[in-house]
C-alpha cells in the first residue's frame, strides 16, 4: 500500500466536477443543508425571480383584443462568490491508517487485493468528507470581517446575513434574549407566532412544500421536550424509534448544529428561522473560477500527505420578506 502515499493525484476540468464535487453537492450530502444550492452556473452567479400575476382571468369578448394585463415582474439577485481554497495534512503514518480504516469498513472490498482504483477512491472520500463539513460550516457561521470571531472567515454566511435583513422589520422578530422569551412560551407557541404572523409572501408559499423551520439544537431539543410530555403514550413508539424529521404544523423543523464553533464565538447559540428552503441559497463554482483544481501530493521534506481544493463559493438570502427570525448576532 505504500503507493497511496506517494503518488499525486489532480482533478481539473470536467474530473472535478463528474469526480470531486458533483457528488459532494447532491443526493444526501446536499439535502441535509436543507437549503437550495446552485452549481457552476454561469459567473457572476444571478438568480432570477418572477412573481406571478395574481389574477390572469378575464371576461371574454369576441370583438376585443389583448386584455391580459401587465407582464409578470422580474426580479434578480447576484450572489456574491468568493474564490477559497481548503487545505489539509497529513502526516504519513495519520493517513495511512485513517484511509487503510476507510476501506476496510467496506463490505465489497478484498483485503488481498487493493487496487489503485480503490485506494484513490478513499483518499478522495476523505477529503470530500473534510469539504463537505467545512462548507456546510462556513455556510452558517461565515464572518468575512471576523468580527464575531467564528474561525470561519471565507465568505458571509446565513445567520450573519439574515440577521443583518430581519432587524428593524415590521414582519420579523428580531430578539436579543430568545432564552427570556422561551422561559415565557412554550417552543410550539413560538413556532405558532411565526407561522400566524409570517408577511403574506411567506403565506403564499405555504401550499407549495418548500416552508420550513432552521432551529439550533437547543430549540429542537425543547420541542421534542414539548412532544414527549405532551402527547404521553402517543409518544410512546417515538421515543423507541426516534424521530426521523420533527414537524409543526406539516412545516418540517431542520436543526443546524453549529457546535462546537458557535459557542466559542460572540454569535447567539440559539435561532430559530422560518422560511422557505429555496430563500436560501448556496452557489459553487468550479467552472468559471480561474485555477479551480483539487490537489493531493505527498511532501517528503515534511513527510506528510497534503490535500487542497481551490474553488469559489458564496450564498445569498434572495427575498428578505420571506424571511421570518428569532436570532441575534454578537450577543
Amino acid at each position: 500500500m505504500s503507493n497511496i502515499i506517494v503518488n499525486p493525484k489532480n482533478y481539473t476540468g470536467h474530473e472535478l466536477e463528474t469526480i470531486f464535487f458533483r457528488p459532494l453537492l447532491s443526493g444526501p450530502t446536499a439535502e441535509q443543508l436543507g437549503i437550495r444550492i446552485l452549481y457552476n452556473m454561469p459567473m457572476p452567479t444571478v438568480v432570477q425571480m418572477w412573481d406571478h400575476s395574481n389574477n390572469v382571468l378575464k371576461p371574454f369578448d369576441e370583438n376585443s383584443s389583448w386584455s391580459g394585463g401587465s407582464k409578470s415582474t422580474h426580479y434578480q439577485k447576484t450572489i456574491p462568490m468568493a474564490r477559497v481554497k481548503a487545505e489539509n495534512a497529513f502526516s504519513a503514518s495519520d493517513y495511512f491508517s485513517t484511509i487503510f480504516e476507510l476501506i476496510t469498513n467496506r463490505s465489497d472490498v478484498n483485503m488481498e487485493d487493493l487496487t489503485g482504483t480503490e485506494l484513490e477512491a478513499a483518499e478522495t472520500e476523505l477529503f470530500r468528507r473534510a469539504i463537505a463539513e467545512s462548507i456546510r460550516m462556513n455556510l452558517w457561521l461565515g464572518d468575512k470581517g471576523g468580527t464575531f470571531e467564528t474561525g470561519y472567515t471565507s465568505f458571509d454566511g446565513l445567520l450573519k446575513l439574515v440577521d443583518e435583513r430581519v432587524k428593524g422589520k415590521n414582519f420579523h422578530y428580531s430578539q436579543s434574549n430568545l432564552n427570556a422569551i422561551l422561559g415565557d412560551y412554550l417552543v410550539s407557541e413560538i413556532f405558532d407566532l411565526m407561522v400566524t404572523n409570517a408577511s403574506p409572501r411567506l403565506k403564499g408559499l405555504y401550499n407549495e412544500g418548500e416552508v420550513a423551520f432552521f432551529v439550533s439544537p437547543t430549540i429542537y431539543t425543547y420541542y421534542e421536550q414539548y412532544l414527549n410530555t405532551t402527547f404521553g403514550s402517543a409518544a410512546y413508539t417515538d421515543v423507541q424509534n426516534g424521530r426521523r424529521c420533527l414537524m409543526y404544523r406539516g412545516f418540517p423543523i431542520i436543526e443546524i448544529n453549529l457546535e462546537p464553533a458557535i459557542s466559542s464565538s460572540k454569535l447567539s447559540q440559539d435561532f430559530i428561522i422560518f422560511t422557505d428552503r429555496r430563500n436560501l441559497v448556496m452557489a459553487v463554482n468550479t467552472a468559471d473560477s480561474p485555477g479551480s483544481e483539487v490537489r493531493m501530493w505527498y511532501n517528503p521534506d515534511e513527510m506528510e500527505n497534503r490535500q487542497r481544493a481551490v474553488f469559489a463559493i458564496g450564498c445569498e438570502v434572495l427575498d428578505d420578506e420571506l424571511v421570518c427570525a428569532f436570532i441575534n448576532v454578537g450577543e
